[in-house]
Protein backbone atom coordinates (compact mmCIF):
# COMPACT_ATOMS: atom_id res chain seq x y z
CA UNK A 1 0.00 0.00 0.00
CA UNK A 2 1.62 3.31 -1.07
CA UNK A 3 2.14 5.87 1.69
CA UNK A 4 1.40 9.52 0.95
CA UNK A 5 2.67 12.37 3.10
CA UNK A 6 0.09 15.16 3.07
CA UNK A 7 1.49 18.52 4.19
CA UNK A 8 -1.39 20.96 4.58
CA UNK A 9 -2.16 23.42 7.39
CA UNK A 10 -5.85 23.91 6.49
CA UNK A 11 -7.27 21.15 8.65
CA UNK A 12 -10.64 20.81 6.93
CA UNK A 13 -9.03 20.60 3.49
CA UNK A 14 -6.48 18.10 4.83
CA UNK A 15 -9.30 15.99 6.29
CA UNK A 16 -11.15 15.90 2.94
CA UNK A 17 -8.02 15.03 0.95
CA UNK A 18 -6.95 12.34 3.42
CA UNK A 19 -10.41 10.78 3.37
CA UNK A 20 -10.43 10.57 -0.44
CA UNK A 21 -6.92 9.15 -0.62
CA UNK A 22 -7.64 6.54 2.04
CA UNK A 23 -10.79 5.53 0.15
CA UNK A 24 -8.53 4.77 -2.83
CA UNK A 25 -6.39 2.49 -0.67
CA UNK A 26 -3.51 4.81 0.18
CA UNK A 27 -2.03 5.23 3.64
CA UNK A 28 -1.91 8.92 4.57
CA UNK A 29 0.41 10.65 7.05
CA UNK A 30 -0.51 14.27 7.76
CA UNK A 31 1.72 17.18 8.77
CA UNK A 32 0.33 20.67 9.45
CA UNK A 33 3.65 22.57 9.34
CA UNK A 34 6.97 22.43 7.53
CA UNK A 35 9.11 21.13 10.37
CA UNK A 36 6.70 18.27 11.11
CA UNK A 37 6.70 17.47 7.39
CA UNK A 38 10.46 16.93 7.42
CA UNK A 39 10.20 14.77 10.54
CA UNK A 40 7.50 12.56 8.99
CA UNK A 41 9.34 12.33 5.69
CA UNK A 42 12.46 11.06 7.44
CA UNK A 43 10.49 8.63 9.62
CA UNK A 44 7.99 7.25 7.08
CA UNK A 45 9.87 7.49 3.74
CA UNK A 46 6.61 8.05 1.80
CA UNK A 47 6.02 7.05 -1.80
CA UNK A 48 4.66 10.51 -2.65
CA UNK A 49 4.40 13.94 -0.99
CA UNK A 50 1.53 16.40 -1.40
CA UNK A 51 3.02 19.68 -0.26
CA UNK A 52 1.29 23.01 0.39
CA UNK A 53 3.37 26.11 -0.35
CA UNK A 54 2.19 28.40 2.47
CA UNK A 55 2.99 26.64 5.76
CA UNK A 56 3.78 27.70 9.33
CA UNK A 57 7.28 27.25 10.82
CA UNK A 58 8.86 26.38 7.46
CA UNK A 59 7.36 27.22 4.06
CA UNK A 60 6.71 24.58 1.43
CA UNK A 61 9.46 25.74 -0.90
CA UNK A 62 12.09 25.28 1.81
CA UNK A 63 10.61 21.87 2.69
CA UNK A 64 10.88 20.96 -0.99
CA UNK A 65 14.52 22.06 -1.12
CA UNK A 66 15.44 20.04 1.96
CA UNK A 67 13.66 16.89 0.80
CA UNK A 68 15.40 17.15 -2.58
CA UNK A 69 18.79 17.17 -0.85
CA UNK A 70 18.30 13.50 0.07
CA UNK A 71 15.31 12.05 -1.78
CA UNK A 72 13.86 11.68 -5.31
CA UNK A 73 10.33 11.06 -3.93
CA UNK A 74 7.66 12.52 -6.28
CA UNK A 75 6.24 15.79 -4.93
CA UNK A 76 2.97 17.45 -5.89
CA UNK A 77 2.81 21.12 -4.85
CA UNK A 78 -0.49 22.66 -3.70
CA UNK A 79 -0.67 26.42 -3.62
CA UNK A 80 -2.88 29.47 -3.90
CA UNK A 81 -0.06 31.24 -5.77
CA UNK A 82 -1.15 31.42 -9.41
CA UNK A 83 1.65 33.47 -10.96
CA UNK A 84 3.61 31.64 -13.66
CA UNK A 85 6.91 32.57 -12.01
CA UNK A 86 5.82 30.79 -8.82
CA UNK A 87 5.04 27.61 -10.73
CA UNK A 88 8.39 27.79 -12.50
CA UNK A 89 10.23 28.25 -9.19
CA UNK A 90 8.48 25.26 -7.66
CA UNK A 91 9.24 23.03 -10.64
CA UNK A 92 12.87 24.16 -10.88
CA UNK A 93 13.44 23.50 -7.18
CA UNK A 94 12.23 19.95 -7.70
CA UNK A 95 8.43 19.61 -7.69
CA UNK A 96 7.07 16.97 -10.09
CA UNK A 97 3.62 18.51 -10.48
CA UNK A 98 1.77 21.66 -9.46
CA UNK A 99 -1.88 22.25 -8.57
CA UNK A 100 -3.32 25.68 -7.72
CA UNK A 101 -6.10 26.32 -5.24
CA UNK A 102 -9.02 26.04 -5.47
CA UNK A 103 -8.92 22.59 -7.07
CA UNK A 104 -11.19 19.58 -7.26
CA UNK A 105 -10.26 16.57 -5.15
CA UNK A 106 -11.01 14.45 -8.21
CA UNK A 107 -8.25 16.21 -10.17
CA UNK A 108 -5.88 15.86 -7.21
CA UNK A 109 -6.42 12.12 -6.94
CA UNK A 110 -6.01 11.72 -10.71
CA UNK A 111 -2.64 13.47 -10.53
CA UNK A 112 -1.59 11.36 -7.56
CA UNK A 113 -2.40 8.16 -9.46
CA UNK A 114 -0.53 9.42 -12.52
CA UNK A 115 2.60 10.25 -10.49
CA UNK A 116 2.57 6.87 -8.75
CA UNK A 117 2.10 5.04 -12.08
CA UNK A 118 5.06 6.94 -13.50
CA UNK A 119 7.23 6.01 -10.52
CA UNK A 120 6.13 2.37 -10.76
CA UNK A 121 7.12 2.30 -14.43
CA UNK A 122 10.51 3.85 -13.67
CA UNK A 123 11.09 1.30 -10.91
CA UNK A 124 10.37 -1.56 -13.34
CA UNK A 125 12.90 -0.17 -15.81
CA UNK A 126 15.38 0.37 -12.98
CA UNK A 127 15.01 -3.24 -11.80
CA UNK A 128 15.71 -4.46 -15.34
CA UNK A 129 18.77 -2.22 -15.66
CA UNK A 130 20.14 -3.47 -12.34
CA UNK A 131 19.82 -7.09 -13.44
CA UNK A 132 23.22 -8.48 -14.35
CA UNK A 133 23.68 -10.39 -17.61
CA UNK A 134 25.95 -13.40 -17.94
CA UNK A 135 26.91 -13.26 -21.62
CA UNK A 136 30.13 -11.42 -22.58
CA UNK A 137 29.67 -8.05 -24.24
CA UNK A 138 31.81 -6.61 -27.05
CA UNK A 139 32.33 -3.07 -28.28
CA UNK A 140 35.12 -2.24 -30.72
CA UNK A 141 38.22 -3.74 -29.02
CA UNK A 142 36.50 -3.89 -25.63
CA UNK A 143 35.29 -7.15 -24.08
CA UNK A 144 33.33 -7.36 -20.83
CA UNK A 145 32.76 -10.67 -19.02
CA UNK A 146 30.19 -10.03 -16.23
CA UNK A 147 30.45 -13.42 -14.48
CA UNK A 148 34.25 -13.20 -14.28
CA UNK A 149 34.11 -9.46 -13.58
CA UNK A 150 36.77 -9.07 -16.25
CA UNK A 151 37.19 -6.28 -18.77
CA UNK A 152 39.81 -6.27 -21.52
CA UNK A 153 40.70 -3.70 -24.17
CA UNK A 154 42.59 -5.02 -27.18
CA UNK A 155 43.22 -8.18 -25.11
CA UNK A 156 44.81 -6.21 -22.26
CA UNK A 157 43.09 -6.35 -18.84
CA UNK A 158 41.51 -3.15 -17.56
CA UNK A 159 41.82 -2.33 -13.88
CA UNK A 160 38.25 -1.17 -13.13
CA UNK A 161 36.59 -0.55 -9.80
CA UNK A 162 33.24 -2.20 -9.10
CA UNK A 163 31.38 1.03 -9.88
CA UNK A 164 33.34 1.63 -13.10
CA UNK A 165 32.69 -1.95 -14.20
CA UNK A 166 28.94 -1.77 -13.50
CA UNK A 167 28.58 1.60 -15.20
CA UNK A 168 30.38 0.29 -18.27
CA UNK A 169 28.23 -2.86 -18.16
CA UNK A 170 25.04 -0.76 -18.19
CA UNK A 171 26.26 1.43 -21.05
CA UNK A 172 27.36 -1.56 -23.15
CA UNK A 173 23.93 -3.17 -22.76
CA UNK A 174 22.23 0.02 -23.96
CA UNK A 175 24.24 1.70 -26.75
CA UNK A 176 22.62 4.93 -27.89
CA UNK A 177 20.44 5.27 -24.78
CA UNK A 178 20.90 8.49 -22.78
CA UNK A 179 21.00 8.13 -18.99
CA UNK A 180 20.49 11.00 -16.56
CA UNK A 181 22.95 11.36 -13.69
CA UNK A 182 20.21 10.77 -11.10
CA UNK A 183 19.13 7.57 -12.89
CA UNK A 184 22.71 6.31 -13.01
CA UNK A 185 23.06 6.93 -9.26
CA UNK A 186 20.01 4.73 -8.65
CA UNK A 187 20.91 2.06 -11.20
CA UNK A 188 24.65 1.70 -10.48
CA UNK A 189 25.30 3.19 -7.06
CA UNK A 190 21.95 2.09 -5.60
CA UNK A 191 21.64 5.40 -3.77
CA UNK A 192 19.07 8.17 -3.74
CA UNK A 193 19.82 11.23 -5.79
CA UNK A 194 21.54 14.03 -3.87
CA UNK A 195 21.56 17.52 -5.36
CA UNK A 196 25.04 18.49 -6.52
CA UNK A 197 26.49 14.98 -6.26
CA UNK A 198 29.46 14.67 -8.67
CA UNK A 199 29.95 10.91 -8.25
CA UNK A 200 28.75 10.07 -11.76
CA UNK A 201 30.88 12.73 -13.45
CA UNK A 202 33.99 11.65 -11.54
CA UNK A 203 33.55 7.96 -12.40
CA UNK A 204 32.88 8.75 -16.07
CA UNK A 205 36.05 10.86 -16.15
CA UNK A 206 38.14 7.99 -14.71
CA UNK A 207 36.50 5.44 -17.00
CA UNK A 208 37.21 7.53 -20.09
CA UNK A 209 40.88 7.77 -19.14
CA UNK A 210 41.16 4.02 -18.63
CA UNK A 211 39.53 3.37 -22.02
CA UNK A 212 42.00 5.66 -23.79
CA UNK A 213 40.88 6.65 -27.30
CA UNK A 214 37.75 4.53 -26.86
CA UNK A 215 36.73 6.76 -23.95
CA UNK A 216 35.36 9.29 -26.44
CA UNK A 217 32.57 6.78 -27.16
CA UNK A 218 31.03 7.74 -23.79
CA UNK A 219 29.31 10.95 -24.86
CA UNK A 220 28.08 13.77 -22.67
CA UNK A 221 24.42 14.56 -23.38
CA UNK A 222 24.17 18.18 -22.28
CA UNK A 223 21.39 18.82 -19.81
CA UNK A 224 20.78 15.07 -19.42
CA UNK A 225 23.79 12.87 -18.64
CA UNK A 226 25.70 10.28 -20.67
CA UNK A 227 25.31 7.70 -23.41
CA UNK A 228 27.49 5.21 -25.30
CA UNK A 229 27.75 5.95 -29.01
CA UNK A 230 26.38 2.96 -31.01
CA UNK A 231 28.97 1.13 -33.07
CA UNK A 232 28.85 1.92 -36.79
Amino acid sequence: MPTILLVEDEHELARVIARELEALGYEVAHAADGLRALELHAARQPDLVILDWMLPKLDGLEVLRRIRETSPVPILMLTARKEEVDRIIGLEVGADDYLTKPFSVRELTARVRALLRRISHVQQILAEDRRQTAAPLHYAGLRLEPEAHLATLDNRPLDLTRTEFELLHLLLRNPGRAFSRSYLLDAVWGENYVTGDRSVDNVVLRLRKKLGALGDAIETVWGVGYRLTPEE
